[in-house]
């Protein structure tokens, strides 16, 4: 196999730019100042074409991301690329009806139904350019552990050539993947991909990652920056680190997850041409083992992180 650059290990995820409001610190700053569904879609575009022109070749969505997939699929049309990956989710439905302030913006269900409707829905806008469907955020006590017929139904679009996957997000994430990794119908493994949580700040889900990595899963990492809390609430230790090395904490806090071997697909999430240019620095980004050693010291407790990220508005 040819080593990758470290460019085509970055993908691009549509969270930040397929609806108006969303939990992202530092996102609200560089939006267009009227988030309509037509700003927001010149947005998308701007930033997928400026993720292309950088090597970038995989972008990741999700049903309740706002119109996010409707805004990669009129883009993919329009400029004819055949060469990039495209992953998906289903699960969760966008709610707040292109709102910035509402009490519920996405409501989720793992039912069969929900499968079957938002599977139509993605293909109808997307066709057969979905890669890999997932999964949004399984956790362990999903009912999909237990519901056959939801088993089976993915199943079927399993064996007609759509890998399949699942997002993890939670204090439990490794305890989610040890237990999806065990589900197989019709004498295959359910699922070859996993899309986790790991940053500098919460790495606990790494050595299960590592392992289905090891076992041949393709493995997606997300939230590389805390929802943007490593670009602008900057720890001391990942300022130092970016000082030494000329470039923003950005995109020390995206390397550090890059010198992870497992981590195949490492998504970006930026709201602007100007914060995909800088998570980009991070290719450039050599870290030594005094570097990893002082990153390594930002690690919180899972249930602490993730209770700080709950406590995120959507804005």
């Amino acid at each position: 196999m040819i080593p990758q650059t470290p460019v085509e290990r970055l993908g691009l995820g549509l969270a930040a730019l397929g609806r108006p409001a969303y939990i992202n610190v530092g996102r609200s700053d560089v939006l267009p100042a009227q988030r309509s569904a037509q700003a927001m879609r010149e947005r998308t575009r701007a930033v997928l074409d400026a993720a292309y022109a950088s090597g970038i070749r995989w972008v990741d969505t999700a049903r309740s991301y706002g119109s996010a997939e409707q805004f990669l699929a009129e883009w993919l049309r329009e400029r004819g690329h055949g060469d990039v990956a495209v992953s998906s989710k289903w699960g969760y439905a966008y709610v707040a009806q292109w709102r910035i302030e509402t009490e519920v913006h996405e409501v989720k269900e793992h039912s069969l139904e929900r499968l079957r409707t938002q599977w139509a829905e993605t293909r109808t806008l997307l066709g057969d350019r979905v890669d890999l469907y997932q999964v949004h955020s399984l956790t362990a006590s999903s009912p999909l552990f237990e519901d056959m017929a939801l088993q089976h139904e993915l199943a079927r679009i399993r064996d007609a050539g759509v890998r399949l996957g699942f997002s993890t997000s939670g204090a439990a994430q490794g305890e989610t993947i040890e237990r999806a990794w065990e589900i197989e119908v019709g004498g295959r493994q359910l699922f070859s991909a996993v899309q986790s949580t790991w940053n500098s700040l919460e790495p606990s889900a790494g050595r299960a990652l590592a392992e289905v990595h090891t076992g041949g899963w393709r493995v997606l990492v997300k939230e590389t920056l805390a929802n943007g809390r490593l670009a602008v609430d900057v720890p001391r230790e990942l300022a130092e680190v970016a000082d030494r090395h000329g470039v923003a904490p950005d995109a020390v806090a995206i390397a550090h997850v890059l010198h992870q071997p497992w981590a195949d697909v490492v998504l970006l999430g930026p709201a602007s041409v100007e914060q995909l240019a800088a998570n980009l620095a991070s290719c450039r980004v050599e870290l030594t083992d005094r570097d990893v050693h002082a990153l390594q010291t930002l690690a919180r407790d899972a249930a602490t992180y993730w209770g700080e990220r709950a406590a995120l508005p959507w804005r």
